[in-house]
């Protein structure tokens, strides 16, 4: 069957697609997507990288000779996540608006606009404050790419086929979080991957990372250019997709999805910091530092939530969504509460001298116990977020509804990467690890309301046989 096209349009648009055709799929469709999901989780991955950016590069500006202080190293890497939460429900319109291929292009390329000024600011020790909280809302910018992408894949997909698609695409995006933390040690020169990477006798150079960022966006707007699709079926229907604020279901997984998707960005931009100020003292910049060094663990948790989140759908099929969120919930709710008891067993570091010292050696032995209990946590959001994503398709009669849904959804999720940060450590702050104690007890209470409002509103009686309906439409 042909994909016609509209004279008006370049070759790249499809203006006749079937994907609930099993003839069309096997013969033409699934070909198509395939090659759409594929860049676009590579455009994806990119956004999310440069997104959190600043998540592991403020743990190195004091190196590279920036004095700012914890409180303000907090909010510069919350920024991103309250612009790129922002940006979602613009970016989600913007496929139906100007083509999936040819929005990806424009927001692979709007990307270089942070890594260029991000390449000029930590080249320059004079670099005030507020500038580097420009560029970090300038990295916001990956946050929407999220939206757009989920949208447009959205619309390739026949519907018993959009967990997987969805999945897979949400799974290569935040991959970018845990591969940024995980390379830009190593690229800048810093200490990394467990310490077989040892730090360079040249110094730390931030914008090496900007450098190949930079040039993967290019290959992600090239590869838009080449190989990617405009569907014109997919079309926006603004009256009908208003329709989702009215919806219950649209602001009950919204809840549940900061508590999934939020709890995922907001530790993944808080951990390296986390670790830096709690278990790493380097009273001398130049010198060898003492403790566990941020650069060697920060990425794990990041990598165990994206590794997760397609368990979380695969899991979700076999069992229902609300089931395995509902679990989820209850698993980060149990390991938050572990996370709770290292931090109780841990000492406030003092900037300089032998308590300093004594304290980083104390803080060491509870490092494991940590870092496990925050990987529990961390795999758990990833489950969490792949059922509950997998939940929202299912759960509106039409696609153009599911779609701004996303849309709306994941931009309130996305306001956890912002709140996390702050909660921890912020200007009116006096005690950091108190500050973050109470913040754990927080969200432990948060967890719990999350758990209890998705099973009172899917797990009810009444409410199961619509949610397992729903579901396998998805």
């Amino acid at each position: 069957m042909s994909t016609g096209t509209v004279s008006r349009r370049t070759r790249r648009w499809i203006d006749e697609w079937r994907p609930e055709d099993p003839a069309f799929w096997s013969r033409t469709g699934s070909a198509i997507a395939r090659r759409n999901l594929l860049w676009s989780i590579f455009a994806e991955h990119l956004g999310f990288s440069i997104w959190m950016i600043w998540s592991v590069s403020s743990a190195f500006l004091a190196t590279v000779g920036f004095d700012f202080s914890p409180q303000r190293l907090f909010v510069l890497v919350a920024i991103p996540s309250a612009v790129g939460a922002l940006l979602r429900l613009p970016y989600t319109f913007a496929v139906p608006a100007f083509g999936g291929r040819n929005w990806t292009i424009f927001s692979a390329l709007a990307l270089l606009v942070p890594t260029a000024g991000y390449a000029v600011a930590v080249t320059h020790p004079a670099t005030p404050y507020w500038v580097f909280c420009v560029i970090a809302a300038f990295a916001g910018l990956g946050g929407g790419n999220f939206a757009s992408s989920m949208t447009n894949i959205n619309f390739f997909y026949p519907a018993a086929r959009k967990g997987t698609a969805l999945g897979l695409n949400a799974a290569g995006g935040n991959l970018g979080v845990s591969l940024i933390q995980f390379l830009l040690p190593v690229m800048v020169g810093g200490a990394g991957v467990f310490g077989l990477v040892r730090a360079s006798g040249h110094g730390v150079h931030l914008q090496y990372a900007a450098y190949v960022y930079g040039v993967l966006c290019l290959v992600a707007a090239a590869g838009a250019y080449l190989f990617m699709d405009n569907l014109g079926t997919a079309r926006s229907a603004p009256r009908e997709q208003l329709t989702v604020l009215r919806n219950r279901h649209t602001w009950v997984m919204a809840f549940v999805y900061v508590g999934t998707f939020g709890s995922f960005m907001g530790y993944s931009s808080a951990m390296p910091l986390l670790i830096k100020l709690n278990f790493w003292r380097q009273p001398v910049p130049t010198a060898p530092g003492i403790g566990i060094n941020f650069a060697y663990y920060a990425f794990l948790g990041a990598l165990v939530g994206s590794a997760t989140r397609p368990l979380g759908g695969w899991l979700a099929d076999r069992y229902g969504g609300a089931r395995i969120t509902v679990a989820s919930f209850g698993a980060m709710i149990l390991s938050t509460l572990a996370v709770l008891v290292t931090l109780t067993r841990l000492e406030a570091l003092p900037a300089s001298g032998p308590a300093m010292v004594a304290a980083v050696r104390h803080n060491e032995h509870v490092f494991g116990w940590f870092l496990a209990a925050f990987l529990v946590v961390f795999a758990a959001t990833g489950v969490g977020n792949g059922s509950a994503y997998k939940m929202i398709p299912g759960l509106y009669p039409t696609q153009a509804q599911s779609s701004a849904a996303l849309g709306l959804i994941g931009a309130v999720g996305a306001l956890g990467g912002f709140l996390i940060p702050i909660s921890f450590n912020s200007p009116w702050v006096s005690s950091p690890l108190a500050a973050t104690k109470a913040a754990f007890v927080a969200f432990t209470l948060f967890y719990a309301a999350c758990a209890l409002v998705c099973a009172l509103a899917y797990l009810r009686p009444r409410r199961a046989a619509a949610t397992t309906l729903a579901d396998a439409r998805i």
